[in-house]
């Protein structure tokens, strides 16, 4: 049974970072590695969705959470690494953690937003929250 790593990607510089730790990470050792790369959208209000068809909805998410994973799908394939990916919608630490779950994830590997302490205890973040959350082992990327 092949190690899954789920690595959470939302198109910033930190989330390609992690990326970029997977790639060296499978490069030196790919025995049996499979890489999972998941974008969460958040879901559109229902003052927007109510005059909105649910097919607009849908590819809406499907061409943001397309572009979101561009690079990271860009920087697997350079490198000749395996991947699936996955685009979902809900609030993203709580998807991320029961994607991970339900998958049978052994790792996440996230990047670091690079917020303060202060500002991270304040505003939250995703990373901060899936750590909170999740009983698996997570790898942080600076």
């Amino acid at each position: 049974m092949p190690s899954l790593w789920l690595v959470p990607v939302d198109g910033s510089q930190a989330s390609l970072r992690a990326v970029d730790h997977v790639v060296q990470e499978v490069l030196r050792d790919a025995s049996g590695l499979e890489v999972v790369l998941i974008n969460v959208q958040p879901p559109l209000p229902s003052d927007v969705t109510r005059f909105v068809s649910s097919t607009v909805i849908h590819d809406y998410h499907r061409e943001t959470g397309d572009a979101a994973l561009a690079d990271a799908r860009a920087k697997l394939e350079a490198a000749g690494v395996a991947y699936s990916q996955h685009i979902l919608v809900g609030e993203p630490a709580p998807t991320i953690v029961d994607f991970a779950r339900e998958r049978g994830c052994m790792l996440i590997v996230m990047g670091a937003r690079g917020l303060g302490t202060v500002a991270g205890v304040l505003l939250g973040s995703v990373t901060q929250r899936v750590v909170h959350l999740t009983d698996l082992p997570v790898v942080v990327v600076k």
